[in-house]
């Protein structure tokens, strides 16, 4: 990059620096400083050249059953807003049965196989399980992992954990 364009980039990120002061979801306002991954997201949007913003899905941890998970991914306003709404709602309607949400999180919990799952209260017969089991399979929320056990694949843990946070009030 030369010198104009270094200085323009630097220009932008000053300007996502020096914004002020931001209104956090809980509606009281705070410092730049405390909302870093914001100021940061903004810089990086600035620096790439994206003028709408976007969101940053990220998560790191260990879930119950050991299980260890990295991921991240970066969406522009944009593309999220002009992308496939048939497909979104597709895979957004096989997390809203409570059953498949219970299901998707014994999963995680460390219960792979349609066994294990009919163990749990309330889920059904076991064809009720594998008809869950198939939806959720054909939207990318699960993977089989062979033998009859079921995974949730690493890219999706943290969508999934984003989608269950995002339903808290």
């Amino acid at each position: 990059m030369d010198l104009e364009g270094r200085v323009a980039a630097l220009e932008r990120r000053i300007a996502v620096l020096e914004a002020g002061r931001t209104t956090a979801p809980d509606g009281k306002a705070e410092s730049g400083e405390e909302l870093w991954a914001v100021n940061r997201l903004r810089a990086e949007f600035a620096d790439s050249g994206v003028t709408n913003g976007g969101v940053l899905v990220t998560g790191s941890g260990r879930l119950p059953a050991g299980d260890q998970y990295a991921w991240q991914m970066g969406f522009t306003t944009d593309d999220l807003l002009l992308d496939d709404a048939d497909g979104a709602a597709e895979c957004l309607a096989a997390l809203s049965s409570p059953v498949r949400l219970r299901l998707l999180r014994a999963i995680l919990a460390g219960r792979r196989t349609a066994s294990e799952l009919a163990e749990l209260d309330g889920v059904g017969t076991s064809a009720q399980i594998y008809h869950h089991l198939r939806q959720l399979a054909a939207v990318g929320w699960l993977q089989t992992a062979g033998r009859g056990r079921f995974d949730v694949p690493q890219g999706r843990v943290v969508p999934l954990l984003v989608a269950l946070a995002s339903a808290r009030r």
